[in-house]
């Protein structure tokens, strides 16, 4: 089948395409919700990690959506993106990765987030201030005595503005999981504990570690 047939009949000006296949997985998932014909799909890029968005995908009241929220419809289903992800998620395709009980949601989306430069050579930064000594401890109780049951360590590099360098080594550095460690962990406990703090990057050299996820092409 061609990608053509597997396009969703969304408006031309739709945010988000979704094709038949997600849609379908959608549709059987908000049968199961309490009022399935008055709940609304919202996707929202929620951060990034690791050079692409992150996202949340919910089902929320038709009532709540903003006057200046994208709305598109997809059958009966309302698809919602909340203004700021819009133009984040402008040309995203909504999809189902896998087969059968291990069939998923997944986007694919063209866009990625601005590159931030991380400090030169990751050498320390000032770390005196009140922020970053409060991610300090934040790395020292609540990060690094979990990860260390797995041999890994981060360290806090730098802050810049509302972002925090952050380095992993021992266990985490090159491990094909250190992404979901940096987004589902790391980043989460900084960000809660420290409101100052909207983003945090990680700066390791994950291609020298042992079994990287990322490995240079070979010329």
């Amino acid at each position: 089948m061609s990608q053509t047939d597997e396009s969703t009949q969304a408006s031309t000006d739709a945010t988000v395409r979704i094709t038949p296949a997600a849609l379908a997985m959608v549709t059987e998932i908000r049968t199961k919700e309490e009022n399935p014909d008055g709940l609304a799909l919202w996707l929202e890029v929620n951060g990034t990690a690791n050079g692409v968005y992150t996202y949340d995908l919910w089902f929320e009241a038709r009532s709540e959506i903003g006057p200046d929220d994208a709305q598109q419809f997809e059958g009966d289903l309302p698809l919602v993106v909340p203004a700021a992800s819009v133009d984040r998620l402008r040309g995203a395709t909504l999809d189902v990765s896998g087969q059968g009980a291990d069939a998923g949601l997944v986007i694919l989306n063209p866009n990625t987030p601005p590159k931030l430069a991380a400090p030169a050579a990751r050498a320390k930064g000032d770390l005196s201030g009140a922020v970053a000594q409060r991610i300090l401890v934040v790395l020292e109780k609540d990060v690094n005595p979990q990860i260390a049951m797995h041999g890994g360590h981060a360290d806090l590099v730098a802050v810049e503005g509302s972002v925090a360098f952050v380095e992993m080594s021992g266990g985490c550095q090159g491990c094909g999981m250190a992404r979901a460690t940096l987004s589902q962990g790391i980043s989460v406990a900084i960000v809660e504990a420290v409101p100052e703090i909207t983003e945090v990057v990680d700066v390791t050299d994950h291609a020298s570690g042992d079994n990287p996820y990322y490995e240079p092409a070979l010329g």
